[in-house]
C-alpha cells in the first residue's frame, strides 16, 4: 500500500444536544498534533457542530445528511464514515473513547479492513510517519505503545482529558461540505426500537469540571449522600467507585473507572477511595486530584496532587464549611 496519498485525519464528532462533546474537541487537537502534511476534517451530522469544530481547530468539515442519521445508529454512522474514508483516503480516523466511540471504532475498522486502537491516552508521530498510540494494558497497570504500520487508515478512540482542546477562534472560516449518504439496508444490523432515559440517570461525568467522588471508606449511604452538598457548592457532580455503587449507595451512572466512566475534570476529590487500579485508570487524566483517606499508605496518594490523611467525613465537613465561607 502506498501511504503517500493518505494524509488527512478524520475526527468523528459525538454530539450532545447538537453540540460537540469535550472529547471530540480534544480529538481535534490530538489530530492537529500528528497530522502530517494533510488536513484535519471534522465529520458530523450537524452543521452548527461543524462550525464549532472549525473554530476549535479543524481545517474543514463534512456534514452527513440523510434520514438514516436523524437518530444515532452505530451501524449507519460507521458505514457513512467508511464511505467518506473511501473517498478522502485519510491517514487516520479519531473518535472519543466514550461508549459510542468505542462502539464505532471496530465497526469502521472492519468495514475498511484496517487496524484499530481503543482508549488511547496519548498520540505522537514516529520517524516513519506512523501515529503511535499509547494505551493502557493489564488493567491499566502498564502503558504500551501501539503502531498500525501496515494499513491505512489508522482508526482509534482517544480517552477524554488526554489532550487539551485548542483555544477557539470565534468566527473562523473553513470549508463545510454537505454530503448526502445512503446506507444499504443490509448494512444496518442494529435496530433501535425505543430509547428510555431516566431523569435520575442523566449524569454527565465526562463533561464535569469538578467531581466529588466517594468510595467504600464513606461507610454508609447517609455519609455518601453528603458528598452532594460539597458538589453543589463547587458546581460539580458526584462520582463513585464500584464498591460504593454495589453497596447501593448511588446508581451506576455515577461510577468512575474501568467498568464505569473515564473522566478528566479540572479537579477530582477522592473521599474514602483506596486507589485500586480499576478506579484510578478512569480518573488519572484529572487536572488536579485531592485525596482523603485515613490510611496513609493508600495507593490513591501515589496519584494525588494533595493528600489528606484523615477520616473522610471529618474532612468533608471541614471542606463544606470552608468552601461555603469562600463562596
Amino acid at each position: 500500500m502506498d501511504f503517500a496519498e493518505y494524509k488527512d485525519i478524520l475526527v468523528v464528532l459525538e454530539l450532545d444536544e447538537g453540540k460537540p462533546v469535550n472529547v471530540s474537541l480534544e480529538n481535534i487537537a490530538a489530530a492537529k498534533s500528528v497530522v502530517n502534511g494533510g488536513k484535519v476534517i471534522a465529520v458530523t451530522v450537524c452543521e452548527n457542530a461543524a462550525k464549532t469544530a472549525i473554530e476549535y481547530g479543524a481545517d474543514s468539515a463534512i456534514v452527513i445528511e440523510g434520514a438514516q442519521f436523524e437518530g444515532y445508529n452505530a451501524d449507519a454512522v460507521a458505514d457513512a464514515v467508511a464511505q467518506i474514508a473511501a473517498e478522502v483516503k485519510p491517514a487516520a480516523i479519531f473518535t472519543g473513547a466514550t461508549g459510542k466511540g468505542k462502539d464505532l471504532v471496530p465497526r469502521i475498522a472492519a468495514k475498511l479492513a484496517t487496524g484499530s486502537v481503543c482508549d488511547a491516552t496519548a498520540v505522537k508521530l514516529d520517524a516513519a510517519g506512523n501515529v503511535v498510540f499509547t494505551v493502557p494494558a493489564y488493567g491499566g497497570n502498564i502503558l504500551t505503545d501501539v503502531v498500525i504500520d501496515s494499513v491505512r487508515p489508522q482508526v482509534a478512540s482517544i480517552r477524554g482529558g488526554s489532550v487539551a482542546k485548542l483555544e477557539p477562534e470565534a468566527g473562523k472560516a473553513g470549508d463545510i461540505a454537505k454530503k448526502a449518504i445512503t446506507v444499504a439496508d443490509d448494512q444496518i444490523k442494529l435496530q433501535i426500537k425505543e430509547t428510555v432515559k431516566e431523569i435520575a440517570e442523566s449524569v454527565n461525568l465526562e463533561e464535569a469540571e469538578v467531581i466529588v467522588a466517594g468510595g467504600r471508606g464513606m461507610g454508609s449511604k447517609e455519609n455518601f449522600d453528603k458528598l452532594q452538598e460539597l458538589a453543589d457548592i463547587l458546581g460539580g457532580v458526584v462520582g463513585c467507585t464500584r464498591p460504593a455503587m454495589e453497596s447501593g449507595w448511588i446508581s451506576r451512572a455515577h461510577q468512575v473507572g474501568q467498568s464505569g466512566k473515564i473522566v478528566a475534570p479540572k479537579v477530582y476529590f477522592a473521599f474514602g477511595i483506596s486507589g485500586a487500579t480499576q478506579h484510578v485508570s478512569g480518573m488519572i487524566g484529572s487536572g488536579y486530584i485531592v485525596a482523603v483517606n485515613k490510611d496513609e499508605d493508600a495507593p490513591i496518594f501515589d496519584v494525588a496532587d494533595v493528600g489528606i490523611v484523615g477520616g473522610a467525613m471529618e474532612v468533608l465537613d471541614i471542606m463544606i464549611e470552608e468552601f461555603k465561607k469562600n463562596k
